[in-house]
Order: C-alpha cells, then structure tokens, then sequence
C-alpha cells in the first residue's frame, strides 16, 4: 500500500464514512437509555452495548470492502454474521479501532470513535469521530464532527491552535491516576492541569491549543488507544512515544498495551522528556 496512495485514500474515506455511521450509532443508543454496560475486568474497565455495535459497524463495514487489510478491534466479540444495518457500503496494512467505552455515560464530550491505520509498524492515518461534539448548544444543536489526518498529506475537521508561548499545560487521566502517573505531570512543572478521559480527547486537546503535553506514565492505554491520535498528531508535527520517548510500534502481531506509558506534545517534545523522573523511567521499562 506504501506505493499505492489511491488505496491508502479509499481507505482513509471508508474510515471517514464508518466512523460517522458509529458516531450515529454511539447517539442513537444514549437516547434509547439502553446503555447495556457491562464490566470487562472491573468498574474502571466497562463495554456499552455502543461499544460492541460501534465494533461490529467498523469491523463489518472495512472487512467487507477491504478484505485484505487486518483489522483489531478493542473489544472481544464473539464470530458472527453482522446486521446490515450496522454495514457502510461504500492491501497489507492494519486498522486499530476503539469506541471509549465507559465516557458517554457520564462525560459527553470526552466520547471518541478511533480508527488508527498503520503500515509498516508506523501509525500513517487516523480518524477521530466524536459523537457529542456541540452536545453543550443545548436542544436542536447539530451534533458530531469528525476529525482526520494523513502523514504527508495534512489534517482536516479543525484548526489547528498552539497553547501560548511560556504555558504548560498538562493534560493526563481522570480515572486511572496514581503516583507515578502524579509524579511524572508535576514534574513538568505545569501552570495548569487537566483531568479528561480518552486518549484521543487528549490529543485533540493538545492540537486544539488547550493543552501542551499529555502525560500517562503508566501502563493502560492500548495500541488502539493511540494509533488515530498518532497519526493526526504526527501530521501536524507532533510527537507521541512512551515515556522514554521511544516510538510506539502497530504491527499487527504486536503486543496491544503500551506499557512504557504515554508522552505526546505538539511542540518541545525534548523538554517534557527531560523533566520525566527516573524513578518513572525505571517503573516503566520500554518494550
């Protein structure tokens, strides 16, 4: 696919186009009230009926016209027929996908659709829907937007903004924190912190010039948490690596969780690695 940038851009519209489908999806399910949560490994680890109908709708819809493409999805579903309902009708390479799955219960705009595409191990594309965006308008708002982006070609669905110059603001979890992850954002000696869930609302943070680094030190996110956020990241001229500012592979055999923990910045990567404790560091040994 390297060579073939039309195959690439068919994939890159399909994604587009499902991860829309999904942000319908994610809607429709909230105003049944029929949320379906069920936890995974506990009760900071949930599924939604949302999840597993957003997987079954970008699973089926990209299986479908790209059979070729290996495709890993973030939740364990059992093998069956999909509904066409679900179906978007409308190559080596690999496609992380992910529906955050316990946010919309509780944080509309923290909800995200991810669609990474990888090849060659590097995240080149991602697509970043999110369900609720403009929820804040009240009744009869337009809701949803979706953002994407292509190393070497440019991103697209917002503009892109820079926190002021002399500002640190750090953006790391709301739910999964604990000392090392305490550590390591104070030692960036931030003028602000901010506690959001998604590993792809962080980065749109970061893009959207409401904040400067994200910061996980700690195992947690997953190769589907980031590869989306990676790519549009990378298109814009940021940087996403573990906390030893080692680049994260996506082939398709690797091993899903980033265990290393997370550090991305739009600007001044070098310095946030610097400041990264080395009790952090020797906490989180790199892959």
């Amino acid at each position: 696919m390297a060579s073939s940038p039309a195959v690439l851009m068919r994939l890159v519209a399909s994604a587009y186009t499902v991860a829309e489908k999904a942000g319908t999806i994610v809607r429709k399910v909230l105003q049944s009230g029929e949320l379906g949560i069920v936890e995974k490994t506990g009760a900071n680890d949930l599924q939604t009926l949302a999840d597993r109908l957003v997987q079954k709708s970008i699973c089926g819809s990209l299986s479908k016209s790209f059979p070729k493409v290996t495709i890993i999805g973030e939740e364990e579903l059992p093998a069956e027929d999909f509904e066409e309902e679900l179906l978007e009708n409308g190559h080596s390479s690999l496609i992380l996908q992910k529906s955050c799955p316990d946010q919309y219960a509780r944080l509309l705009d923290h909800v995200t659709v991810l669609i990474g595409i990888a090849y060659g191990g590097t995240a080149i594309a991602g697509v970043i829907n999110q369900p609720f965006y403009n929820y804040q308008m009240g009744a009869g708002a337009s809701l949803g937007r979706t953002l994407w982006g292509v190393l070497g070609l440019g991103t697209f669905g917002f503009q892109l903004q820079e926190v002021p110059d002399g500002k640190r603001i750090v953006t790391t979890t709301r739910s999964h924190s604990n000392k090392l992850v305490i550590d390591a954002v104070q030692a960036m000696e931030p003028h602000d912190v901010i506690q959001v869930g998604g590993a792809g609302n962080k980065i749109i943070q970061l893009v959207e010039g409401k904040a400067s680094a994200y910061v996980f030190a700690s195992p947690g996110c997953k190769k589907w948490d980031t590869c989306a956020p990676e790519a549009i990241l990378h298109a814009v001229g940021g940087k996403l690596t573990d906390m030893h500012g080692n680049a994260y592979r996506y082939d398709a055999n690797v091993k899903h969780m980033n265990s290393a923990g997370v550090l991305a910045t739009l600007r001044n990567h070098e310095y946030y690695l610097s400041r990264v404790p080395q009790a952090v560091l020797q906490a989180l040994p790199s892959d």
